[in-house]
């Protein structure tokens, strides 16, 4: 026995770039509908093609190009949405006619405080609008969804009617929308219940939800109307939309591909599309995905508390009842943080290529700690960063003992240091930048001449006022340090040293960082002595 089949109903296009500044051209707008057949939507509401002749043009060649697709995609039904009027009927006509599977959407309020205020008309009118312009609509395409706008704050057996005289003037699919977000998850599965069980005809035709966010009750109110008999949501990616936006396709798809044994349904959605069908729709409409966000979400598969990693690591179904390939998300991220223990860090440093005792263990994961409390999340530059500073206890080899820059708006921005090396020799050295910073940190390398690779530059008050202590903090990746141990000379692997200064002038900190950074990598390749003896002896896997 198959399983029953949910329609999945993209409004994206039209909804969705409803959300305020979410305007999308229409090139953006071919290109997402193209996305949005590669994921398998079956039907996509391309637009309201009344709204404006740019939207109608829109929607005209998603329903040449999309709606005709031979690339081997699904052909999705191209939907235009019209208000009650034989205008906007006629737009959403001239748009969507050239697609294979063309549909037209009207719709018409329910609620009285929508026919009162809105419409100002009564029952009845609204009953013989509907009447005349699904009649009208169906004359034109064999597919015709109707929708009872704020059906959710409609009266049942008002909307039992008004729904009976759609399916009697031709409507092929029967939307119920909770237009404002105002239902609960069992008032709207009731409310679908009922419309089933109560509306002659009801039979012909596939009874559809469209859900809003407004109380964060989209998706649940969503998979309430299919539990009730529903068999086409109504959704968007990343579940834009009006003010709190629509039911989020990606959550509805993964509720019931998840949740089998609840649901026992089935959608054509690719699932492996829905991370770059996200991305894509984010990019285009410069609405950024909340981190947290529900399967999209770039924490929707990290984790940083220490048990949940300590799980992840020994089983993944322990903290994920999906796996990211599942949406085409790469990979879970342990996220190492102030919250980590000991088993995410390990992990991470074998990765990493070290692998260290239990003793050394201790004392990576004692700075590791104190560096978390400072910084919300550890990066791999960091461990590195980490790892040079207790392999390496270096000696202050050179030494910043005098800084002047020139710069502004007229003339090359200059810096002249004097340094003092190992054997306690002056160097002075001037040079141009950039900027300041820049300037300083090239005499400086013409004077020490190690080649290396800034990877990291940080800088932030410490102290409050305008004569604030200036907090540096860099990164440098030697270019061939293949000296890092004596007992490793044959391995020539990049490392990457950090260095921190702090002073008043800002240029003369980044100068202090710059030189203990460098001095960690001259000690670690052993160009001023021996490598010195350190409590941390690191192994690199190859």
């Amino acid at each position: 026995m198959s399983k029953p089949y949910i329609r999945i109903f993209d409004t994206t296009l039209r909804d969705g770039e409803q959300s305020p500044g979410a305007t999308m051209t229409s090139v953006e707008k071919l290109e997402v509908a193209r996305a949005l057949a590669r994921l398998g939507v079956d039907v996509m509401e391309a637009g309201f093609p009344a709204a404006s002749p740019d939207d109608l043009e829109a929607v005209r060649r998603i329903a040449i190009e999309v709606g005709n697709s031979t690339d081997g995609s699904r052909v999705p039904v191209i939907c235009g949405l019209a208000r009650a009027t034989k205008n906007d009927i006629d737009r959403a006509w001239e748009a969507v006619q050239y697609a294979a599977h063309p549909r037209i959407h009207t719709f018409l309020a329910t609620s009285e405080i929508h026919m009162a205020y809105k419409l100002k008309m009564t029952r009845e009118q609204v009953l013989e609008r509907v009447r005349d312009m699904v009649s009208y609509a169906r004359s034109l395409c064999e597919d015709v969804e109707y929708s009872p706008e704020d059906a959710g704050r409609s009266d049942p057996e008002f909307l039992y009617r008004i729904l009976e005289v759609a399916i009697q003037s031709g409507a092929t699919t029967l939307n119920i929308p909770d237009t404002v977000g105002y239902t609960l998850p069992a008032e709207f599965g009731a409310l679908i219940a009922g419309i089933i069980q109560h509306v002659p005809g009801i039979e012909k035709c596939v009874v559809s939800v469209h859900c809003h966010n407004d109380l964060g009750l989209a998706t649940a109110n969503t998979l309430a109307g299919i539990q009730a008999g529903a068999r086409q949501a109504e959704v968007t990616i990343n579940g834009i939309g009006e003010r709190a936006g629509n039911t989020a396709l990606e959550e509805v798809v993964m509720a019931l591909a998840t949740r089998q044994d609840g649901f026992e349904m089935e959608t054509g959605i690719d699932t492996t599309q829905i991370t770059r069908v996200s991305k894509l729709v984010s990019n285009y409409t410069s609405i950024v995905v909340q981190p947290n966000k529900a399967i999209v979400g770039a924490n929707a598969f990290a984790h940083e508390a220490g048990i949940h990693q300590d799980g992840m690591l020994k089983n993944n179904q322990t903290y994920e009842i999906m796996r990211p390939e599942m949406v085409g998300a790469t990979h879970s991220k342990l996220v190492l943080g102030k919250h980590s223990g000991r088993h995410a860090l390990k992990a991470r440093l074998v990765s990493l290529g070290y692998g260290l005792q239990e003793g050394e263990m201790d004392q990576i994961f004692e700075r590791f700690k104190a560096l978390a409390d400072q910084k919300k999340v550890i990066t791999d530059a960091d461990l590195e960063a980490l790892i040079s500073d207790e392999l390496y206890q270096p000696r202050e080899l050179f030494v910043l003992d005098g800084l002047q820059v020139a710069c502004g708006t007229m003339g090359m921005p200059t810096a002249t240091i004097r340094l003092r090396d190992p054997a306690g020799g002056m160097h002075v050295q001037a040079s141009v930048g950039t900027g300041p910073v820049d300037a300083t940190y090239k005499a400086i390398d013409a004077i020490i001449q190690a080649p290396s690779t800034l990877q990291e530059f940080v800088i932030h008050a410490v102290t409050e006022g305008i004569d604030a202590l200036g907090e540096v903090t860099v990164r440098i990746k030697g270019e061939n340090p293949s000296r890092v141990l004596a007992a490793q000379s044959e391995i020539d692997q990049p490392r990457t040293f950090g260095g921190y200064g702090a002073d008043t002038d800002i240029i003369v900190a980044s100068a202090k960082a710059y030189l203990a950074a460098l001095n960690k990598m001259l000690v670690a390749l052993g160009q001023y002595g021996p490598v010195e003896e350190t409590s941390v002896q690191t192994v690199i896997n190859q």
